[in-house]
């Protein structure tokens, strides 16, 4: 698995995420204004999950700042999003925008960083309109993202939010989801205090 990663990341070291962004978004919108704000907060926290962590780096910037990049093709129009899909899709139809580029490791933090990750079992219990497909994070980079992720929200004002209330959303969802957080507050949260030590 790691091989082909490595493969791919030699086919976008010159990559620029921001370029990629500004191909679906118009840089005066309020929308792209939104979206970068919240994902360079993700990327800013990530990587300081990371910090003490073997993981790509570099790798973990550029998908962060990538990882809502399907958003504009949704209906959220609290954060002026006036697509036609569901939002829950967003991180699928970001997976299909990035691996028409080529994109296909950037292109699975897409899709697996919505909640904790979503399982087949997820779907079909709560009736999501998703394709039936394994959403799970499975590098430390993707649940590094994903960890990071759930911090900030882009309707509301990308505000850090605290541990108890990341819990206490999750636990709408179910017990599994926050087991699966506290595990990785468990491995990456020490780096991020250790991160914010003088």
């Amino acid at each position: 698995m790691y091989t082909n990663q490595k493969a791919h990341q030699k086919n976008v070291i010159h990559m620029d995420p921001y370029e990629i962004i500004k191909e679906y978004y118009s840089e005066s919108s309020s929308l792209y204004k939104c979206l970068i704000l919240h994902s360079e907060k993700v990327a800013q926290k990530a990587l300081s999950c990371a910090k003490n962590v073997d993981v790509d780096q570099t790798f973990i910037r550029e998908a962060a700042l990538m990882h809502d990049i399907g958003i504009y093709l949704t209906y959220a129009p609290k954060i002026s999003c006036y697509g036609n899909l569901p939002y829950i899709f967003h991180g699928y139809l970001g997976m299909r925008l990035l691996e028409q580029k080529g994109l296909y490791r950037h292109a699975q933090v897409c899709v697996r960083h919505v909640g904790v990750g979503l399982t087949i079992e997820d779907i079909e219990e709560r009736n999501l309109p998703l394709p039936k497909m394994d959403m799970q994070p499975e590098t430390l980079e993707e649940q590094i993202i994903c960890y990071a992720d759930k911090f900030f929200s882009k309707s509301e004002n990308n505000v850090e939010k605290t541990i108890d209330q990341i819990l206490w959303e999750l636990s709408h969802y179910n017990e599994k989801s926050i087991e699966k957080f506290m595990k990785w507050h468990q491995c990456f949260g020490v780096s991020v205090s250790k991160s914010k030590a003088p």
